[in-house]
């Protein structure tokens, strides 16, 4: 059903689809970017289905409650329990994506790097050290508004080298026109 409504939100909105998604990836964290519009979800979300990729995104287990946690879970929300670990402290929400994706055999979780739809001229790095903790790839994910393209970018495998690798992957994001371009990747 969801696969049938993307289909005629990009048939409609005159989107295209540039698939790349490595075959027989199964784990990764997806950077959606750039973010700059509530609209971004929806494209990206319609894309994720059009492209079979099973994408999920996390969210406090609290809001997972009643008709809203039906709905959320039904577009891909997961809930994080934030439980007490050894030691009697929480555990971070970095901890526990890097533990749901160690603990499956099949898992893809977005994340919006910017962290806002405003500028952001550094991006949060909670993604990349889940990446490295969990030993997946980051895929990037575009939404290129001029060009009304979704796809796929490149596949990095994170060595450790944070800053050189974010600049890497902000430096794509540079290639692709942000709905609102002035909040863009810089």
């Amino acid at each position: 059903m969801m696969k049938f409504l993307s289909r005629i939100v990009f048939w409609i909105s005159g989107w295209t689809l540039n698939v790349g998604w490595p075959k027989d990836l199964k784990k990764a964290v997806l950077i959606a970017i750039p973010h700059t519009s509530n609209w971004d979800l929806l494209y990206a979300r319609a894309a994720f289905y059009l492209m079979d990729i099973p994408v999920k995104f996390t969210i406090k287990k609290e809001v997972m409650v009643g008709p809203l946690g039906w709905l959320i879970k039904g577009l891909g929300g997961i809930a994080i329990d934030r439980k007490r670990i050894p030691g009697g402290r929480k555990q971070t929400y970095t901890e526990a994506m890097i533990n749901m994706l160690k603990d499956t055999d099949e898992l893809v979780i977005m994340v919006t790097p910017e962290g806002t739809r405003s500028y952001a001229p550094k991006w949060k790095t909670g993604f990349y050290h889940i990446a490295l903790g969990a030993n997946v790839p980051v895929v990037i994910g575009y939404l290129d508004y001029k060009k009304k393209e979704a796809g796929i970018g490149p596949v990095i495998y994170p060595d450790g080298n944070m800053q050189d690798q974010i600049e890497e992957m902000m430096a794509f994001g540079r290639t692709v026109t942000a709905k609102y371009p002035e909040k863009g990747i810089r």
